[in-house]
């Protein structure tokens, strides 16, 4: 990583994570002089945190476009450096008609996007996987879809951009943006000002806090998600499953990483109350698997400045990575429900739990966009928890939208203007 800033690139980008670093490497390899900043390290939150998922099946269908791009693209990526991509096949398990008739409702919605996904049989089903002891009927499938390792992949790609020419600074965190003529002209970081004509903010789940020191309103708020991987052990399962109280994926290192959906908490902060009329549909729908909490992160949240000067340290610096403990009943939880559906699971051993903040937006759907009241700013942030998995083909629409070449996505589903409408 380099240590001595330039005094101007072509094109800054805010935050190391997959997303950011992905924008750095499709910029490179189009000649633009792009620089990466990152206040802690690189891929230090989410990016390393998620389950490693590469899908399409179970996505929104504005971001299936993105998701079959994506999946060729890490199949380059992992002929070019080891970021553990394969493609195992992923499948939604089902143990009731009502559970395959969602699941059907889903590839009726996905017919025109060119999915792979398919609807497997109880037979078909029972050659995927091992012995259970619960009644599955069959599963949305998708044999194209697979895994990476978040352990290794941002920081690999990372590798590839520095190759093609960018620059990657970690334990630089920027604090604001300067102007010119009514357009961004700089990045105002904490060891010294670099210009550039554009700026792409890929801050994860701190891009609300940067857009509003902008006087940009963005709607974002943090999930609390839990993980645990499994010491290795042999199952004879392979493909990725989802099995509604469960979740896991066969690691390059011969254990498994688990989880669930319901592993997720959303934090009442500040911001819950100030969002609620637009968050609340989102809440209520996924009430199930959510659980809204009131605790320490509200008063947390309410401690940090919402504004803030740029030639002092911010709260980028105060807090360089969010690592929030892990919710052990949660993920223990699923473990358990994995054991008891697989008995071959029996002799899973917790090796390691963690937990990330996922940031979302009020549709689940993430803003890849220029901010319209500040010319040559860009946003890609609000993944969802879906950002690893296309964050290839995340990064190379934002690209294309920062030189302004004909994006191989239509954009238009990823504004951020759509929350004003």
């Amino acid at each position: 990583m380099r240590s001595t800033l330039p005094a101007e690139v072509d094109v800054a980008i805010v935050g190391g994570g997959i997303i950011g670093i992905s924008t750095a490497l499709a910029l490179a390899r189009k000649g633009i002089r792009v620089a990466v900043f990152e206040k802690g390290t690189v891929a230090g939150e989410q990016s390393s945190r998620n389950w490693g998922w590469i899908r399409t099946v179970g996505r929104d269908p504005r971001e299936l476009p993105l998701s079959a791009i994506a999946n060729d693209m890490w199949t380059d990526i992992q002929a070019r450096v080891n970021v553990g991509y394969r493609r195992t096949g992923l499948a939604y398990l089902a143990e009731t008609d009502k559970e395959m008739a969602r699941h059907q409702a889903w590839l009726n919605s996905a017919k025109d996007t060119g999915t792979e996904g398919s609807l497997l049989g109880r037979d078909e089903l029972a050659r995927l996987i091992p012995t259970s002891n619960r009644p599955w009927i069959g599963a949305l499938y998708s044999a194209g879809d697979g895994v990476a390792e978040p352990s290794l992949a941002t920081a690999a790609i990372a590798r590839l951009a520095a190759e093609a020419g960018a620059m990657v600074f970690e334990r630089c965190a920027v604090r604001g943006l300067e102007s010119s003529a009514g357009r961004t002209s700089a990045v105002v970081t904490e060891l010294g000002v670099v210009k550039c004509a554009s700026v792409v903010l890929a801050g994860g789940a701190w891009s609300r806090l940067f857009c509003g020191n902008n006087a940009v309103d963005f709607p974002q708020l943090k999930v609390h998600a839990s993980v645990l991987r499994t010491g290795p052990l042999e199952t004879g399962l392979e493909m990725a499953i989802n099995g509604s109280d469960f979740t896991c994926r066969k690691r390059a290192d011969g254990g498994y990483t688990v989880s669930q959906l319901g592993a997720s908490i959303a934090d009442v902060t500040p911001d819950s109350i100030r969002l609620c009329r637009q968050f609340l549909p989102a809440w209520m729908a996924e009430r199930k698997y959510l659980k809204l909490r009131v605790g320490r992160r509200f008063v947390e949240e309410m401690k940090i400045p919402r504004h803030f000067p740029l030639d002092a340290p911010t709260p980028f610096e105060a807090c360089r990575t969010l690592d929030p403990p892990p919710t052990m009943k949660m993920v223990d939880g699923a473990l358990g429900k994995l054991k008891h559906a697989f008995p071959a699971f029996k002799n899973a051993t917790v090796a390691q739990a963690w937990a990330g903040f996922i940031d979302v937006t009020p549709d689940a759907v993430p803003v890849i966009s220029e901010v319209g009241k500040i010319p040559g700013f860009f946003l890609a942030a609000g993944f969802s928890g879906h950002g690893f998995g296309i964050g290839p083909a995340a990064g190379a629409l934002m690209a294309d939208l920062v030189t302004g070449d004909t994006p191989g996505v239509d954009p238009k589903a990823f504004r951020l203007d759509r929350f004003n409408a």
